[in-house]
């Protein structure tokens, strides 16, 4: 059996479907010590276990820790092209916790390639992949010059700045964005522009003592060994680190002999003792990657926000956070055109301009403003009022809220703007973050978040979540919208009672397919004219949010 086997080493203490012993037969599996972590850590044995092949070696200059897709970074503005569900309830809180998984092994054991793989087979676009390769310690001078001389332990558990990979991975498993570190390989250093990694459902570290900590160790949910051959590893090595890292053979093989082979005897191969999952060979080991996402799968929490956000709150009173234009007779006028269905394009585009305009003058009315004295030309004083902040910024939610952009620049000189795009997930039906783009420093402005119709509000809280994640102050968001469904009103205000909800009108109803009734239709495709993408949440009731 042994000669034909695929082993795969599995902890009592994870949990797989019971399905998935029936892909191969019961002699593949051995079970894994089940003490404790933090117990097992303290009394682990130099003991050597199974060794064997793996796949190529990744390929790298500096540290993995990014989202998939990556993020995109300019000297103006962050791009944020990666998707990102909304993991938030109608309380503004977290469903549940990210999964952690942790990958361990050797260096170039294959631990980004199971990475990648699982990534792959999950088939979710909200996986966070975090390398432990970004946390190296900065560097002293005398230790940079012994790493150029290939004489600097990177293998050593005091290579690593333990202390802050707590905190980056506690924050990510809550949900939060952090800022990770980037290594670069060639020059021994952090480079100065760190990355931005959004939370996520699943987190996969990845690192050759991912398992040395107990503080990390608690934040694990999986923990995985991989374990590959120790010639397969030295020959991955020296083609990585003389191909892409600049250095010469004689100085690769020093620096194995000297620190990575008794680096990994001594702290690394022991720590499989802690392992739920010992994963032989890397990503050739289907069957271990196949039980590893069913049991991720399984721990996954499915729920339906929107079916949450239609039913709660139903029968309260308006929340006093909601400002609502007074419906003069013009104000009333213009609903009346844009909300009849015959109403022809050019109409609509323009009383609709009329009623942005109206809005964006209601909204700047709640900016707080500082008493100012100012001389006029008669060489009189005059008090007056100026804004007290740093500056305002518009932030639109992509297709409808962008036509309401002009109203703004109209009333607010040299305002600065942002967008934000959210797509439906076929599978799931829910919304999803998949471009994001912020004016720098952001976090001390006061943002009017605009978009043409809010109907459930589900679009409006990830928006509101993505802002508060770049530090925006709850207080300091103006959510504007020409028309709103009190479900929409009531959820907004529920999970974030600060932001300041302003509209020209509420409808009272949604039906069963989240149309705001009597409504105003599909805003986006009246006003572009076009049929609109199904993949489009425009949060207008045509768009189903």
């Amino acid at each position: 059996c042994l000669s034909v086997c695929v082993p795969v080493y599995v902890s009592p203490s994870i949990s797989l479907p019971s399905a998935a012993y029936h892909h191969v037969p019961q002699c593949y599996f051995s079970l894994c010590s089940s003490g404790s972590g933090e117990d097992s850590l303290d009394s682990l044995l130099n003991q050597r276990c199974p060794l064997t092949p793996s796949l190529s070696p990744r390929k790298r200059t500096t540290s993995q820790s990014k989202t998939e897709p990556p993020l995109l970074r300019t000297n103006k503005r962050t791009i944020y092209t990666a998707g990102r569900p909304p993991w938030y309830n109608v309380t503004g809180t977290t469903f549940k916790e990210a999964f952690v998984i942790g990958l361990c092994g050797g260096s170039a054991s294959g631990k980004t390639t199971v990475a990648n793989k699982i990534i792959e087979a999950l088939d979710v676009p909200w996986v966070v992949l975090l390398s432990m390769d970004s946390f190296y310690k900065v560097l002293s001078k005398e230790e940079q010059e012994l790493a150029a001389r290939n004489e600097y332990n990177f293998d050593h558990p005091d290579a690593f700045d333990f202390e802050l990979l707590v905190i980056v991975l506690r924050k990510l498993k809550k949900g939060k964005s952090v800022k990770v570190p980037v290594y670069d390989f060639t020059t021994h250093s952090r480079r100065k522009e760190w990355k931005t990694v959004y939370g996520a459902n699943v987190v996969i570290f990845e690192g050759i003592l991912a398992f040395a900590n107990k503080e990390l160790l608690k934040l694990l949910d999986m923990k995985v060994f991989v374990d590959t051959d120790s010639d397969i590893r030295l020959v991955r090595r020296l083609k990585r680190d003389i191909s892409e890292r600049g250095r010469d053979i004689a100085g690769v093989i020093k620096q194995y002999n000297k620190f990575v082979k008794p680096s990994f005897e001594q702290y690394i191969e022991p720590t499989v003792q802690v392992a739920d999952i010992v994963v032989p060979r890397g990503g050739e080991n289907f069957v271990a990657l196949d039980l590893i996402v069913q049991h991720v799968h399984s721990q996954l929490e499915k729920v339906r926000r929107r079916s949450a956000l239609a039913s709660a709150h139903q029968g309260q009173p308006l929340p006093t956070t909601l400002s609502v234009m007074e419906s003069t007779p013009q104000v009333r006028g213009m609903h009346t055109i844009i909300r009849n269905k015959d109403t022809n394009r050019d109409e609509f585009i323009f009383y609709s301009k009329r009623l942005m305009r109206l809005l964006i003058e209601h909204a700047l009315s709640f900016l707080p403003l500082k008493p100012v004295l100012v001389e006029t030309p008669q060489g009189t004083i005059y008090e007056g009022r100026r804004l007290s902040g740093k500056r305002i910024t518009g932030v639109s939610i992509l297709r409808a809220g962008e036509t309401m952009e002009q109203a703004l620049m109209a009333v607010c000189k040299d305002i600065r703007l942002g967008k934000i795009l959210i797509q439906t997930n076929h599978d799931t039906g829910e919304p999803e973050l998949h471009y994001l783009r912020l004016p720098k420093d952001i976090s001390e402005d006061y943002v009017i978040l605009m978009d043409s119709t809010v109907s459930t509000g589900a679009a409006a809280l990830m928006a509101v979540r993505v802002l508060l994640d770049h530090d925006v102050q709850e207080d300091k968001i103006f959510l504007l919208s020409l028309l709103m469904a009190e479900m929409g009103v009531h959820s907004v205000a529920y999970a974030f009672p600060k932001v300041r909800i302003i509209t020209t009108a509420v409808d009272k109803k949604v039906n069963d397919e989240f149309h705001i009734i009597p409504g105003i239709g599909n805003f986006g495709d009246r006003y572009f004219g076009t049929d609109a993408p199904s993949d489009w949440y425009e949060s207008d009731e045509g768009m189903d949010y």
